[in-house]
């Protein structure tokens, strides 16, 4: 039989709780503030800590500090793909419950096929989506979800400012085939975020003088159409 400071020590998941995920710490994998700020939102919603790595370097370096219990791996970034951090998380003695994420159709293919228990697909902005997927993944947690108006989260509108001039940045000067391709690929999931259809079809042409075009365009707004939320924002 424990002692009492063993039944003290040893945590419990609570039975009911309108935070199912406390104590639970996500890392969050993803190159696009907007993104990752809605996630955010969600995640503390849901009681969990929230950790951010806009790279696969700054990821390696939070899991030499942490040891997650969840990591969101986006597939594309600026440094490498998603799938070979997916393989490596997976390699872990005691490894983390592990989704991948894409705005990209070819996204849950290539996630699961990389060894991920799950797969979250942007746009991302339903707490109860967010919550049943990561649950289901944590099975002595299930019992801790309240049923809940399924609540939709929409990210600082100006984070998606912050990441239309990130990728201009990435073209300002003639950029190889490879930036280009992950500019392509990183502004096709921020328009899948932002239900942006134009961009979207600029991103899947992935057309260098297209992509500056449209970048060209939403930037000269003033922050107040971003503030509005007043997306999509150009043609």
């Amino acid at each position: 039989m424990p002692d009492r400071l063993t039944v003290t020590m040893t945590p419990r998941v609570p039975q009911s709780t309108d935070l199912p995920l406390c104590g639970v710490t996500v890392l969050v994998v993803d190159d696009s503030r907007f993104a990752c700020d809605g996630l955010r939102l969600m995640l503390r919603r849901l009681g969990a800590r929230f950790r951010r790595a806009e790279s696969l370097r700054a990821a390696d370096a939070h899991l030499r500090l942490y040891r997650p219990d969840v990591v969101i791996v986006d597939l594309g970034l600026p440094d490498g793909r998603g799938e070979g951090l997916i393989h490596a998380l997976l390699a872990k003695a005691q490894r983390p419950v592990v989704l991948g994420l894409s705005g990209d159709s070819r996204g849950r293919v290539d996630a699961l096929a990389a060894g991920a228990d799950g797969y979250l697909e942007k746009p991302l902005e339903s707490l109860t989506t967010l919550q049943d997927k990561i649950l289901a993944l944590l099975p002595d947690r299930a019992v801790a979800a309240l049923p809940r108006p399924d609540l939709a989260f929409v990210a600082d509108p100006l984070a998606l400012r912050d990441d239309l001039a990130y990728a201009a940045g990435l073209l300002d000067h003639d950029p190889d085939a490879p930036t280009r391709l992950y500019v392509a690929g990183f502004l096709g999931g921020v328009a899948q975020q932002s239900h942006d259809t134009p961009l979207a079809e600029v991103a899947r042409r992935a057309q260098l003088e297209g992509l500056r075009q449209a970048l060209q365009v939403r930037l000269a707004l003033p922050d107040q159409a971003f503030e509005r939320k007043a997306l999509p924002l150009g043609a």
